[in-house]
């Protein structure tokens, strides 16, 4: 698509906001940042991600809360697409606090496609998450997959958000794309997840602790990985699938320009797997301490991301080594230990 664009990237502190945007940045494109920079984390994480997109050419930040629809009223004209990152995070953290999904998740969602609708843009495309297919024992998970019974409400909001997209886009005529991230590491990650918990009680010689006693595979998606699809699809709109009566599928509409892509490795590995790419990238071993699964974790994950190759030639190229040590490496630089 020519450029330069103007988008909009909600989420922009955030993990792969932050990567997204720059990623945007470096290729030309205009990017206005979208975030209220809230406390689920370390905000000076956030805002130390925030500097570097600052200090680039192209970039500028608003600081506001996607739950409040005056937000999206103060954004200029001029913007020729979306990419709504923003969303409350954590799977375990939404059965502890569920009430606090329902903001950014539902109404925020709305609120972003409503923008997207309202300026006319090219093509809205949003985060959904390989949890919505729940505990489905099929596996590599499919877009063509139902996924009606999500574990956390995290899924569910998730699953709402494409179910609100699909409809926004049968009655706007609206571009739409979700992109289903399977379990997403590297530099400027999350602390709440694993491979951030794991460098870190390793490097001070803590016990990490392996749910399900170790009994799970997740399919470990690097970062660059997921900006290269995130890129890809957004540079290809979908149109109505014409197709779709004769082989209806969850992944695509009949009704709307509408499409639904898994990004994953395509190489699921057992938590001992993952934790020995720890040990090497660091050099030193791991205290495991073994406890039970959480009830809103799916067993396993393991993405069939064929369709998004097939519609982008786009495909995740890092390996688990490699990504784990470009992890560890910011890390130790970032904390200096």
């Amino acid at each position: 698509m020519p450029g330069p664009r103007k988008l909009l990237v909600t989420g922009a502190a955030g993990f792969i906001g932050f990567h997204v945007a720059n990623a945007l940045l470096r290729r030309g494109d205009m990017v206005i940042g979208l975030d209220n920079v809230n406390s689920y984390y370390d905000p000076k994480l956030k805002r130390d991600r925030l500097a570097l997109l600052n200090a680039t050419p192209g970039f500028s930040f608003v600081e506001a809360d996607i739950a409040d629809p005056g937000t999206f009223d103060e954004l200029p004209d001029d913007v020729t697409g979306v990419i709504h990152l923003a969303a409350h995070a954590g799977v375990r953290h939404s059965y502890e606090h569920p009430e606090e999904f329902i903001p950014s998740n539902l109404v925020g969602f709305y609120n972003a496609a409503a923008f997207a609708v309202a300026r006319k843009v090219g093509h809205f495309v949003f985060a959904s998450t390989s949890s919505v297919y729940g505990p489905g024992p099929e596996r590599p998970s499919t877009e063509a997959m139902a996924a009606n019974h999500p574990l956390s409400l995290y899924a569910a909001t998730k699953k709402s958000n494409e179910a609100m997209a699909h409809a926004l886009s049968h009655i706007n005529g609206l571009p739409v794309t979700g992109l289903r991230f399977f379990t997403v590491y590297g530099p400027w990650g999350r602390p709440d997840m694993s491979f951030f918990r794991f460098v870190k009680a390793i490097i001070a010689g803590e016990p990490i602790d392996l749910h399900n006693h170790g009994q799970m595979t997740r399919d470990f998606t690097f970062v660059d990985d997921i900006v290269a699809g995130v890129l890809a699809a957004y540079n290809k709109p979908p149109q109505v699938d014409a197709a779709w009566a004769d082989a209806p599928s969850s992944g695509t509409s009949g009704a709307a320009p509408y499409r639904i892509f898994n990004i994953g490795s395509e190489r699921p590995v057992d938590l001992a797997t993952y934790v020995a790419a720890f040990e090497r990238a660091i050099g030193k071993k791991a205290i495991t301490r073994n406890v039970s699964m959480h009830p809103g974790e799916a067993l396993d994950t393991h993405a069939d991301a064929s369709a998004l190759a097939a519609w982008t030639g786009v495909s995740p190229t890092t390996s688990l080594d490699d990504g784990v040590a470009r992890f560890v490496a910011w890390y130790r630089d970032y904390y200096s230990v």
